[in-house]
């Protein structure tokens, strides 16, 4: 019998249901291009301190280190060495925020990396080309 009481309440079950779910996907999103934009920010920091004169590579590499074991001591998991170094080539390939595109995620821009890398690798040889070529 409860259930053929529910029976006039489905449309309003249905649709909180659909609002529900919406803004939990608005939120998770909302989030997530949150965090894309504070990795950008990370890589930038550290890019912008190795461009002022200490981007040697033994200092860079040490830096990376201890705020890899630092950053993942107060924020657990996900800023190994690597993860940072990925974050300052996220922020080389990405130098404009604007471009960033807040329905791709961290996952997205990490395997655009390699590709983003290989292409300004084979415009640049080229570029070059072209330089002989006229030259």
């Amino acid at each position: 019998m409860a259930d053929l009481n529910l029976t006039p309440y489905e449309d309003i079950y249905s649709e909180i249901k659909e609002t529900l779910l919406l803004s939990r996907n608005q939120a998770y999103s909302a989030v997530n291009f949150a965090m894309v934009q504070a990795y950008w920010q990370i890589g930038r920091i550290i890019v912008e301190h190795e461009q002022n004169g200490n981007a040697r590579a033994d200092y860079g590499k040490s830096v990376l280190q201890e705020l890899s074991s630092r950053l993942t001591k107060d924020f657990g998991k996900g800023f190994s060495v690597r993860t940072l170094q990925q974050m300052k080539k996220f922020y080389v390939m990405f130098p404009n925020t604007n471009a960033l595109r807040s329905q791709l995620t961290w996952t997205h821009y990490r395997f655009a990396l390699p590709t983003a890398e290989e292409l300004q690798r084979e415009i640049e040889i080229e570029r070059k080309r072209i330089e002989e070529h006229e030259g």
